[in-house]
């Protein structure tokens, strides 16, 4: 497994595990709503939590999170780091760090945030089905929160 994920380059598999989360952070770093809708499984049963979006339930919530962050001023970047991969035949939960920071009216907060990603595999595709993020530090945490609203 890689140990640092920032953005895919080229053409990326989502065949393989390394490029299901090269094209997760590809679509986040780039802003790419489609290739975000195709990184994700397109079912009600799909969940996102984490520290600034709650708890998203299926797709149509997911994409509201995302379209407010690609669509709005502020700039996110995040790279993922220190990653354990727990497989099965057709699953694999991705563990690890991401670093990287959120720019907004000129002031930068550096974020750190532990995360976790599980997949399946739909039709020879890996597709993410749930995301688990959480800040540590709980000054960052108020400071991220209150940079965002």
């Amino acid at each position: 497994m890689s140990s640092l994920i920032t953005n895919g380059s080229g053409m990326i598999d989502q065949t393989t595990i390394t490029g299901a989360l090269e094209h997760f952070y590809a679509s986040f770093n780039q802003r790419d709503l489609i290739r975000m809708q195709q990184n994700w499984h397109q079912d009600e049963s799909i969940r996102l939590c984490n520290p600034l979006g709650g708890i998203r339930c299926g797709w149509a919530e997911i994409q509201s999170m995302y379209e407010r962050i690609f669509n709005g001023s502020a700039r996110v970047f995040v790279e993922y780091y220190d990653i354990q991969i727990l497989q099965t035949a057709d699953s694999f939960i991705s563990i690890g760090r991401e670093r990287g920071y959120f720019e907004r009216d000129g002031k930068r907060i550096d974020l750190a945030i532990r995360t976790s990603r599980c997949f399946q595999r739909f039709d020879g595709l890996w597709r993410q089905v749930h995301h688990h993020g959480s800040i540590d530090n709980p000054e960052l945490l108020a400071t991220y929160q209150q940079a965002v609203v």
